[in-house]
C-alpha cells in the first residue's frame, strides 16, 4: 500500500509517501488511520485529529468508512481551500 502525504501532513509525519503493508485486520480508511498512529510518534501527532484531514483512495475522495486493500494508494490531506 501507498501512503502519501500533503502539505502540513508531510511535515508533521516527516516524509512524503512511503510503503505499508498493513495487517489483514486493516479493512477501511478509519482502520488504517488508527494503524497509522501506532507506527511513530509523528504519525500520531499528524493523525491526531481526523476532522482536519481528508483521504483519497487510488486518486478518489472517500469517506472513512471506505475499504481499503493493499496495493491501494492512499493519499492523506488537510481539506482544500481555494481562493
Amino acid at each position: 500500500m501507498r501512503l502519501l502525504y500533503f502539505a502540513w501532513v508531510r511535515t508533521k509525519v516527516g516524509k512524503g509517501s512511503e510503503e505499508l503493508d498493513p495487517p489483514a485486520t486493516v479493512e477501511d480508511v478509519a482502520g488504517l488511520l488508527a494503524w497509522l498512529k501506532q507506527q511513530s510518534p509523528r504519525h500520531a501527532d499528524a493523525l491526531a485529529d481526523l476532522a482536519r484531514l481528508r483521504v483519497a483512495v487510488n486518486q478518489d475522495y472517500v469517506t472513512f468508512d471506505h475499504p481499503v486493500k493493499p496495493g491501494d494508494e492512499i493519499a492523506i490531506f488537510p481539506p482544500v481551500t481555494g481562493g
